[in-house]
């Protein structure tokens, strides 16, 4: 009789929560919609799209509208399906059975669910206490530990506290390891180290567009390295991994730098407008919670009763994360937001 190993019998599938008509604020998500134009301008080319063929494997013009946006050269440009793929191309690919790979934790749960389905030895490196990296330390464990792979997201998803570009920078160039790192939140903050990718050559840098960019139902992600990782990446990946219509809808919102940039400037209001409210809470009801200095568009807090706060919130129709420790709460439109904070402060009058 057929079993599954024992490594596939301790994993659970990811099951998101069941939310429906409720105010979902738990996946990072943008709360606005995708440009006036777009969805007329994609149907008029689905028109002449071949569904009876399969997609351009590079997605050519997908990473070229890519590169123009971010001023990069398309040929060190690799695209997915979502950067969640990438992340698992990443681990195959640049990871051997019984090789160690690094984590920040508290950081994206994905990262570690790779580097256990592919057999690696985890190595577990931990923030200060202010959710912060320690380089020199990280610079010494990564080599001691002869890590092949360091991944870890900038700004930090649950954190959102960002690394300064410099101190990412020194650890780039002072581990033996590959880089992966995941700038999924940059659009947010001004420390990328996308400008001077190719200097690196144990850089790789992920970006999404199912956060600022507003795509989150298309599963598009990136990969930016120089020029010979890249080709490694393509090698690995699935031939046709991102669909045609994927491509399509992709190439014309990245072309829209315009609409782009207005509605990173709403979401980053949004997200100053909760921390505010947050931040008169906090001062109502002193020492109940900490909030985390952040440069993405969510809010993230620390608090004792985190997952009962979920937990009440969730009673009052309001959908939130708890994840790493933290309270990880999305910028919604302005009404969502009103809400939560609300509930959020009949939760703390109790």
């Amino acid at each position: 009789m057929y079993e599954l190993n024992e490594k596939l019998k301790s994993l659970k599938p990811y099951v998101p929560a069941e939310a429906e008509g409720m105010i979902r604020l738990d996946a990072n998500e943008s709360f606005l919609p995708l440009p006036d134009g777009v969805l007329e301008e994609v149907q008029k080319a689905l028109g002449q799209v071949e569904f009876n063929r399969y997609p351009d494997p590079a997605a050519k013009e997908l990473c070229k509208a890519f590169a123009e946006y971010y001023g990069v050269p398309a040929e060190c440009v690799a695209a997915g399906n979502g950067s969640d793929e990438l992340i698992t191309v990443l681990f195959s690919g640049f990871l051997q059975k019984g090789e160690a790979y690094a984590t920040i934790e508290p950081d994206f749960s994905m990262y570690t669910l790779n580097g256990f389905v592919q057999e690696a030895r985890h190595v577990a490196l931990q923030k200060t206490a202010d959710f912060r990296l320690d380089i020199d330390k990280l610079i010494e464990t990564c080599n001691n530990e002869e890590v092949r792979l360091l991944i870890f997201s900038n700004p930090c998803n649950p954190t959102s506290v960002v690394c300064p570009r410099e101190e990412v920078r020194r650890l780039v160039r002072g581990v033996n390891a590959l880089v992966v790192l995941d700038e999924a939140y940059m659009d947010f903050s001004d420390q990328s180290l996308l400008p001077e990718v190719q200097e690196h050559e144990n850089l790789v840098i992920l970006r999404t567009c199912s956060k600022a960019i507003g795509m989150a139902a298309l599963r598009l992600g990136f990969a930016v390295a120089r020029k010979e990782l890249i080709n490694a990446v393509r090698a690995v990946k699935s031939p046709y991994n991102v669909n045609t219509v994927s491509q399509l809808l992709g190439t014309a919102v990245l072309r829209r730098k315009t609409d782009l940039e207005k509605a990173k400037k709403q979401l980053l209001y949004g997200q100053r407008e909760l921390v505010s409210k947050l931040r008169q809470i906090g001062k109502r009801y002193p020492g109940r919670f900490r909030l985390l200095p952040g440069e993405t568009n969510f809010a993230a807090l620390t608090l004792a009763d985190g997952e009962a706060l979920c937990r009440f919130l969730w009673e009052q129709g309001i959908a939130v994360r708890y994840t790493g420790g933290l309270l990880r709460v999305t910028c919604g439109r302005a009404e969502e937001n009103k809400a939560f904070c609300t509930a959020f402060e009949r939760y703390l009058q109790k």
